[in-house]
């Protein structure tokens, strides 16, 4: 959408002024420049917690999984356009690219920090189809009721984990929300189901009862 060099220009003035950087880049190849950037800021600018994020992150060429980890980088992934998109994604790009393709199992075991969240309003806005396509890849067609890739599959409780606590962190926010303690904002959710008992493909089905935002009541729903 731009060249390159000019993306680095404006993406290193921007490093240098302070200003956290979140770049969309879907593609192994525009995955693999944007880390090729990321990498010359910190050499030019020196090093710092930058928490550097690339949204949606997919389709990753197999030698970037160790330099996400490495660069401290981001991935701020949308689960749902796998089980969206895995109804024709293969076709365009292939049997072997599709191995690394919202590849949120590789990320995690590879040491990289997830951010999850809906893409709303390209993607539905309830969370709760979010963490069931994180962790059954089930595409909306039907035809792969135990994952599309399903060696990409995540747990519940990694999903949830990097829904809350990632995506806090993510915008450095963690020592405010993303998790239930003493002194965070009281911001949670009662759910019609535990989503750690139930199996995860019962998860769309979960509704919200309650919603508590900063310690007051705004939604409620009879049970």
């Amino acid at each position: 959408m731009q060249p390159v060099d000019a993306m680095r220009t404006r993406l290193m003035a921007a490093d240098a002024a302070g200003l956290q950087l979140a770049v969309h880049a879907i593609g192994d190849a525009g995955i693999s420049q944007i880390l090729d950037i990321y990498a010359d800021i910190g050499r030019s600018n020196g090093d710092r917690d930058r928490r550097l994020r690339i949204e949606h992150a997919q389709h990753i060429a197999p030698r970037d999984f160790d330099r996400f980890a490495s660069l401290k980088v981001i991935a701020s992934v949308q689960p749902y356009h796998a089980i969206d998109d895995g109804r024709w994604a293969e076709k365009r790009i292939g049997a072997e690219r599709i191995k690394t393709t919202y590849a949120f199992r590789t990320l995690l075991d590879r040491g990289v920090r997830l951010a999850l969240g809906t893409d709303w309003n390209v993607a539905p806005l309830n969370p709760m189809l979010t963490l069931y396509a994180a962790t059954t890849r089930a595409t909306l067609d039907g035809l792969h009721p135990d994952g599309w890739v399903p060696e990409q599959k995540i747990t519940v409780q990694e999903a949830l984990s990097a829904y809350t606590a990632g995506s806090a962190f993510a915008e450095f926010q963690e020592g405010q929300k993303g998790t239930l303690a003493r002194g965070m904002l009281a911001d949670l959710v009662i759910l019609s189901d535990d989503i750690l008992a139930i199996p995860p493909a019962r998860i769309k089905d979960v509704s919200v009862l309650t919603t508590i935002v900063g310690g007051r009541v705004v939604h409620q729903r009879q049970p």
